[in-house]
């Protein structure tokens, strides 16, 4: 895309993407060249050598140092994924241009010998009941599924835009999404422990993470080096044999397997859902490509018939003529209960946010017996609509104005400006305007059209919720009727054209009153096009992450992302399930329009603004810390057992050289190994850094969860510079008096309700430079955005946070041989951490394998993070309950160099 200029915003995104560039490579140099064909190699020499070229403006952005760049450089800039073309002297070009040949495309069943294929059309196949899987059933899934998306590919012309990132720089190109369902098959089987290696380390890699679709005015992430289709292609090959292998191994059609959530095929099943939603994201990617890029493939289905009658005008449409009136019915005229969520033990597959409940009161509405057409929406945007202010949020203004938008994107404009005469864009070629189609629009769109109608008829209308959509859909397949009978959800049946446009039926959007209405006479309440609602994405109440895509939902449960219902033409599998619950963002496009309702009460929708739902989050946390931290961190007793932990102590009434108490009774074979821990593991620190990092000075430390200081104090004899850090108040403060010399007296239990008050043994340093102060361990981004330490020490702390893991990621750690040391005994306990946050400790939900914490923490710290192991050992632990009676605890000290 070219640009006249390019916004700070844009130059900071362009560098993140070189970020991005050289994070892959780093990854890809821990993979053998063995792996890795010769072009794979070619792409991490020019990550190299881009990541020396690009320095320092790398550092200008780290440093928010603000530069300037020319137009020539931003649009040279802007072009590098032309770097990609035509690297094998040309022949994947010829290869991907015109129609495909089937027998060097296809890498799984052509499209023609395809489970689903029919009088010369491949389309879906139903939703399958999972009660009783087959390896017949499995492998038929598999290959309409596969060959589907292989089918939509086949639909580029030439290797252009398999490279050319989308106008709008919100995805990937389409080279990504070819390699990256393959990729995720791969990376979930091995999760769930049905694959033990990977089938190309280096793909799995880079193909395996996509993107958010970001604001809308980020650019330039795509400029980077990619395989070649071809070798994509052999990729795909290779990965559609190992899911046959895998089915084959696993399935038998004698004995059929039940498949639920916790059974490892459901990794299978969870590839086929994730293709099928890549099927239908990428179709709206390939709609939004230059035409000259795309052509229609082989066996797709046609569109609607309408789209051929060519009876429309290209500009003022008639109403009752080329659109429908479309008016307000009532849906609803006393308060009902939605009872929303798929249960636990339904036969299908479904997506984390499907599962769970929530009951919530809809009051009395009416909801447009339509959703809203292109001939509706003609008269908004003839009126000027989107250049009136009053009409657009403020998001959405911005938006528009960015796009430069004056009416609908998949609009084109055939007459000369100011006519208003419009064509309509399908996913692969350029139609007469079907004024009687649902309009496509982004959620801002559909809210302005919203004030727009208000303004004109003097109404009060808004968009509906997805509860009120549960009330519009037919009462025979509708949540309680797929509850009790699974056929009941209509994308388990057969195809059928008569009941909704979905499930692949047509390659396009069909009139909105083409099929029947619902009992309430609404049409269109499933398929067709999927409809914009007021409610953010959220989680039902009991939402659980599932363990083998525990990123799936929660990262969009951001106040950011708003749901859409229903389903359209192109939604297959659970997309188009009476339970599916899917989400964008406000500025993006996915075969989507929208329905208005009217009604006398606030919308019964389920709002989570950005920063009330971070609040919420906060609360939440604050909550588990009052009822756990605060309850045992602050009491006096806790106070006394760590103040006995970590110092050494005298008789208060007999202070003196010589009046230590024993820290234990005398008697044969005392563990007093097991005494002084936490000035030990200070000390296993001090080591590891003399050895590992010998040259630096003006060393600097970090005691993160420090309690009452007895390990700063030691860190202190030997760094510069030491930072300690703790949640308690009491903990910090009794830190803090000791650090200033302070008398400090508490009691040590002896037994019952006899005990002994002592005084600490402060321990004669420099006390002054170390600083105590209280802090959130999993919140250090708040603490400090500018220091990193040399050696960090996490003593018996991870057990005990809410968010060990957003603490591990969040490490302020220096860049090269940095060194942290974590001593913990993996006690976790649901009283501080609550179990989807555990790093271990528990049967794998999946394998039913134990799912040891140190495992975990080692893939966490090595593949995720960047460091290296660098010793590892068993440090005993002494704690005194009362003088006959202590913990004896063995923690695990594993030691980590950031390379």
């Amino acid at each position: 895309m070219m640009i006249s200029h390019c916004t700070s915003k844009a130059r900071t995104s362009l560098l993140a993407t070189g970020k991005m560039i050289l994070r892959e490579a780093r990854v890809t140099t821990a993979i053998t060249n063995s792996t890795m064909s010769q072009n794979q190699q070619q792409t991490l020499r020019y990550f190299s050598s881009s990541s020396s070229r690009n320095k320092s403006s790398l550092a200008a952005v780290e440093d928010d140092i603000d530069f300037e760049e020319t137009e020539q450089q931003t649009r040279r800039l802007g072009e590098e994924w032309k770097d990609n073309l035509g690297r094998n002297d040309g022949r994947d070009n010829e290869w991907l241009t015109g129609p495909r040949d089937e027998a060097k495309w296809y890498t799984g069943v052509k499209p023609s010998n395809c489970p689903g294929f029919e009088n010369g059309i491949l389309r879906s196949l139903p939703f399958p009941n999972l009660t009783a899987v087959t390896r017949k059933s499995a492998k038929e899934y598999l290959d309409n599924s596969w060959t589907l998306y292989e089918m939509l590919f086949a639909g580029l012309n030439g290797e252009d835009y398999f490279y050319r990132g989308p106008f709008h720089g919100l995805r990937h190109p389409q080279i990504f999404y070819y390699g990256h369902t393959p990729c995720l098959y791969i990376n979930k089987l091995r999760v769930a422990g049905l694959l033990e290696k990977p089938v190309n380390a280096y793909f799995e890699s880079i193909f395996e993470v996509g993107v958010d679709e970001m604001i809308w005015d980020e650019m330039h992430k795509n400029d980077m080096i990619w395989p070649m289709v071809s070798e994509v292609y052999e990729y795909r090959k290779q990965v559609y044999a190992t899911l046959v292998d895998v089915i084959n191994r696993e399935l038998s059609d004698e004995t059929p397997t039940r498949v639920t959530q916790d059974h490892p095929l459901w990794a299978l099943f969870m590839g086929f859902e994730h293709e099928r939603i890549h099927f239908e994201t990428s179709s709206v990617l390939f709609r939004e490509a230059p035409l000259r890029s795309v052509k229609t493939p082989k066996y797709w289905p046609p569109l609607h018939p309408s789209a051929s009658v060519g009876r429309s005008p290209a500009k003022n449409p008639q109403e009752g003529v080329h659109f429908p009136t479309n008016p307000m019915i009532p849906a609803l005229e006393e308060e009902t209960t939605i009872d929303l969520g798929k249960p636990n033990e339904h036969p299908t597959y479904g997506w984390d946010n499907e599962y769970g409940e929530r009951a919530v009161k809809v009051p009395p509405f009416s909801a447009s017996k339509y959703m809203i057409t292109n001939g509706e929406f003609y008269e908004f945007v003839k009126s000027g609509g989107y250049m009136e202010e009053k009409y657009w949020c403020e998001n959405g203004s911005a938006f528009i104005k960015h796009r430069n938008l004056r009416w609908p994107f998949f609009w084109k404009p055939t007459g000369p400006a100011g006519s208003h005469e419009y064509n309509l864009r399908t996913i692969f070629s350029e139609i007469d305007m079907p004024w009687d189609w649902p309009v496509d629009v982004t959620y801002y769109e559909a809210k302005a059209f919203s004030r727009w109608k208000d303004e004109k008829s003097k109404t009060l209308t808004r968009l509906l919720t997805e509860a009120e959509h549960h009330v519009l859909r037919h009462e025979t397949h509708n949540l309680q009727a797929a509850r009790h009978i699974p056929e009941a959800d209509l994308v388990m049946q057969t195809n059928s054209v008569e009941t909704a446009n979905f499930n692949f039926a047509f390659g396009s959007h069909n009139p909105v009153t083409a099929l029947p209405p619902s009992p309430l006479g609404h049409h269109d309440v499933m398929g067709n096009a999927w409809e914009w609602t007021e409610d953010h994405f959220n989680p039902l109440e009991n939402f659980r992450i599932h363990p083998v895509y525990t990123d799936f939902s929660t990262p969009c449960f951001d106040g950011k992302h708003s749901m859409i219902v229903g389903g359209s033409f192109m939604s297959t599998g659970d997309e188009a399930s009476v339970f599916a619950r899917f989400h964008f963002r406000p500025h993006f496009l996915q075969h989507s329009g929208f329905r208005l309702v009217t009604s006398e009460q606030a919308a019964p929708a389920t709002h989570l603004n950005h920063d009330l739902w971070e609040q919420q989050i906060e609360q939440k946390e604050a909550e588990a810390m009052s009822s756990s931290l605060d309850n045992v961190y602050e009491t006096d007793e806790s106070l006394n057992m760590y103040l006995g932990l970590h110092y050494d102590y005298v008789a208060e009434e007999e202070e003196g050289d010589n009046n230590t108490v024993p820290a234990m009774i005398s008697h044969e074979n005392a563990p007093l190994h097991g005494l002084h821990f936490p000035q030990r593991v200070a000390q296993l620190l001090t080591r590891l850094v003399q050895q590992h990092n010998p040259s630096s000075s003006d060393l600097r430390a970090l005691d993160l969860g420090c309690a009452v200081g007895g390990s700063s104090f030691e860190l202190a004899k030997h760094f510069h510079h030491v930072d300690a850090i703790d949640y308690s108040h009491q903990f910090i403060d009794a830190a803090q008096r000791i650090q200033n010399e302070e008398r400090i007296s508490f009691r040590i239990p002896l037994e019952a309700k006899l005990s002994q008050t002592v005084l600490v043994q402060a321990p004669k340093i420099n006390k002054f430079n170390i600083h105590f102060q209280q802090g959130d361990a999993t919140k250090l981004e708040n603490f400090s955005k500018e220091k990193k330490y040399d050696a960090i020490l996490m003593s018996n702390l991870l057990c005990r946070l809410p968010d060990p893991l957003q603490c591990l990621r969040s490490l302020p750690i220096a860049d090269k041989n940095g060194i942290v040391l974590m001593v913990s005994p993996y006690s976790w306990l649901e009283e501080f951490t609550h179990q989807s946050q555990w790093l271990g400790g528990y049967p794998d939900p999946v394998t039913n394998k134990p799912f040891w914490s140190a495992d975990h923490i080692e893939h966490i710290m090595t593949e995720d993070l960047g460091y290296s192991l660098i010793h590892e050992e068993e440090v005993p632990c002494l704690i005194r309950e009362h003088q006959r009676k202590y913990q004896y605890i063995v923690s695990h000290a594993t030691a980590w160099q950031r390379q």
